[in-house]
């Protein structure tokens, strides 16, 4: 996937700059390449635990900086099946490639929510819009 701010076809894009790769029942979480560019170096990850409800447009976990701490946002509900022990480990994954370095796999609770999120060309509007 790409590095250089675009956004990948095939996600689903929530406002809060949060993508969704839907598989089934199932999805994996992750942070645009806008997010990560905003909070620069990314030094810490503190993610939910497995078992954990998620919902949707609320906090899972934070993501921290050296510039700033920042919630992670929900852009569906859902259970956390797995959280990406990867990143946990290495948050300057998220900085390398956002769209390889998901952060957490969701069991959905509601998969029609996934109606409310954006296409890659919407997001990148969105962007545009307000900037």
């Amino acid at each position: 996937m790409s590095v250089d701010g675009d956004h990948p076809e095939g996600l689903l894009y929530h406002e809060e700059h949060d993508w969704v790769l839907l598989d089934g029942d199932t999805a994996l979480f992750g942070v645009t390449w806008h997010a990560q560019d905003a909070l620069g170096d990314l030094v810490h990850f503190d993610p939910p635990d497995v078992g954990d409800t998620v919902i949707a447009n609320e906090s899972y976990g934070e993501l921290e900086s050296v510039k700033a701490v920042s919630d992670v946002i929900a852009p569906m509900d859902g259970v956390v099946l797995e959280v990406n022990g990867e990143v946990a480990e290495n948050p300057e994954l998220i900085n390398d490639d956002p769209y390889a370095a998901w952060l957490i796999r969701v069991r959905l609770g509601e998969p029609s929510q996934a109606d409310g999120l954006m296409s890659a060309d919407e997001y990148a509007r969105m962007l545009d819009d307000a900037g």
